[in-house]
């Protein structure tokens, strides 16, 4: 895997987003509100002390404004949207349908279930939890990261997603079936 998709710049976006950059992955930035994008590539500036993230610069992170630009490449996407019922199955909806077919799909939830959430799309097998808030995943970089896969979720997925948090410097934990 070498391209992931943020949906959200949002601070939990802007974060991984970062982390993804730094462990040498292409990263894809969306967020509708362009302040979010425009933020994010000045903390991201600050942060990498680099001005150029074009692609094939290191960092590569480029900042779009459409879902569809952001997952047209994406080996893996990962959203960022609040941790509610609607606002999952929205987007889980718009990934599934703009995402090519090998594309993963990892959402943060605490509250919901991964088994519910795949069932809604196309791609049950490419589909996982990662089971933390945004305020813990980012204070718990280096610890253990629990996931949780569906019944329908493929150990070709489980081990995608298991080795990008791995390259971001976590050791995650699969927890399977609901």
């Amino acid at each position: 895997m070498t391209t992931v998709a943020i949906i959200g710049a949002g601070p939990l976006g802007r974060w991984l987003a970062l982390g993804a950059a730094r462990a040498g992955f292409r990263v894809l930035l969306e967020d509708v509100m362009p302040w979010n994008l425009h933020h994010a590539r000045e903390a991201m500036e600050q942060e990498l002390g680099v001005k150029d993230f074009t692609p094939g610069a290191q960092p590569a992170v480029s900042f779009v404004s459409s879902i569809e630009d952001a997952v047209r490449d994406a080996d893996l996407a990962i959203d960022c949207v609040p941790d509610e019922l609607e606002s999952k199955l929205e987007i889980l909806w718009l990934l599934d349908r703009m995402a090519p077919p090998r594309t993963v799909i990892a959402t943060p939830t605490t509250k919901l279930s991964i088994a519910d959430l795949a069932g809604c799309t196309y791609r049950p097998d490419r589909c996982i939890a990662i089971v933390a808030s945004p305020a813990e995943l980012k204070a718990t970089a280096g610890p253990h990261l629990r996931l949780r896969a569906a019944p329908a979720t493929s150990d070709e997925t489980v081990a995608l997603v298991r080795g990008f948090w791995e390259q971001l410097g976590f050791t995650p934990v699969v927890e399977r079936g609901e």
